[in-house]
């Protein structure tokens, strides 16, 4: 059932008219896919994860991305992997069930109504892992949304 909580499609992020990634969260993780350019093998491809910065690029030129996080990620949790023409990267969230608004620190951030729709998307995700038996997918909210990490004495530890 926690499946259909998923987020539904990815958010993308453009400078001018290049799509720059494409980006998802769920409470636990953001997840971020560059698509890479055809024709350069796998193995010139980095990616190096910080607490507050992630730098990702293909060795010996610039980095393609070299910014600072929204938020800190756990380094030790999170990883980054090539699959069918796509680098994925996974940043396990420091700060379990917090809202990201864009992994990248002041770029694309999602506009006010897509964020507080990730919110309530996050609050009844955690609704779903703390009540396994229920099924929250057709829950709505009504107003606003609570924060998922601090709502009724905070999200609860593994």
């Amino acid at each position: 059932m926690a499946e259909k909580l998923a987020p539904e499609k990815r958010h993308s992020f453009f400078h001018g008219s290049q799509k720059v990634f494409e980006w998802d969260q769920t409470l636990e993780e953001v997840n971020i896919y560059i698509t890479i350019p055809p024709n350069v093998p796998s193995k010139l491809f980095h990616c190096k994860i910080q607490s507050k910065h992630v730098e990702v690029g293909i060795k010996g030129n610039p980095p393609y991305l070299n910014h600072d996080l929204s938020s800190p990620v756990k380094t030790d949790s999170s990883f980054w992997t090539i699959e069918d023409d796509t680098m994925h990267i996974t940043l396990q969230k420091r700060d379990k069930g917090q809202t990201w608004s864009s992994p990248i620190l002041g770029q694309g951030q999602l506009d006010p109504h897509a964020a507080d729709l990730e919110q309530k998307r996050l609050m009844l995700q955690r609704f779903q892992v703390e009540n396994p038996g229920f099924d929250f997918s057709q829950a709505q909210f009504t107003g606003n949304c609570p924060d998922p990490r601090t709502f009724m004495g905070g999200i609860k530890s593994d």
